[in-house]
């Protein structure tokens, strides 16, 4: 199964998307979290031939929160999952939009995030949230530090699913392997929202 990954667009939505069989968005689709830029969105999901379409909100999307049986509705090219399990075939996936407090929608105390993530099922084998797990692929510009999820890690150090998918850290673009499980750090766009990275392919 060939599964196709990205993240943070944020309004950019011209990019090239390689074909596959699985299609994962880890959040933050635009600028402004506006009702037209999930329209903008939804067109461009519709035009591309993945089976299977998957799509997450991000802090940046307002629309999931404010709208949400709206912006429910309008998604009529993937399914939208907010904390659910969800399956593909034989294939068990989880995905949350919620990360630690920053700036935007899905945000919650760190202290808070720990009930959220015991949820996650043990036979969880693909994992899709926002943001990342604390020092993997969450290192900030800005800060220069790991401004990952420790509530997260250590849930992934629990489940160790096959993947886990995120973005939200732009800076964090890539790959890495721990314990068997691969992580993915999906963001398109760089730390000035410039759309300079490619959606990643992982046969799986």
């Amino acid at each position: 199964m060939r599964i196709v990954m990205f993240s943070d667009t944020h309004g950019h939505f011209d990019i090239e998307i390689p074909d596959g069989d699985v299609l994962i968005f880890a959040g933050d689709l635009g600028r402004t979290g506006t009702i037209l830029e999930l329209a903008e969105f939804n067109k461009k999901l519709g035009d591309l031939p993945h089976k299977h379409k998957i799509v997450i909100a991000g802090n940046h999307d307002f629309m999931f929160d404010e709208h949400k049986d709206l912006s429910k509705n309008l998604l009529t090219n993937a399914v939208y999952l907010e904390h659910q399990s969800y399956q593909i075939d034989d294939i068990k996936i989880f995905a949350s939009p919620y990360h630690p407090k920053i700036w935007g929608k899905f945000e919650l105390e760190r202290e808070e995030l720990y009930p959220l993530w015991d949820m996650i099922p043990n036979d969880t084998e693909i994992l899709i949230t926002h943001g990342p797990p604390y020092g993997i692929r969450d290192r900030s510009v800005r800060g220069h530090k790991s401004v990952g999820d420790k509530a997260l890690k250590d849930a992934t150090n629990r489940v160790r699913p096959e993947a886990h998918i995120f973005g939200h850290i732009h800076e964090g673009y890539g790959h890495s392997q721990f314990m068997n499980t691969h992580f993915f750090n999906v963001s398109i766009c760089n730390e000035k929202n410039e759309p300079v990275n490619k959606p990643i392919v992982w046969d799986y």
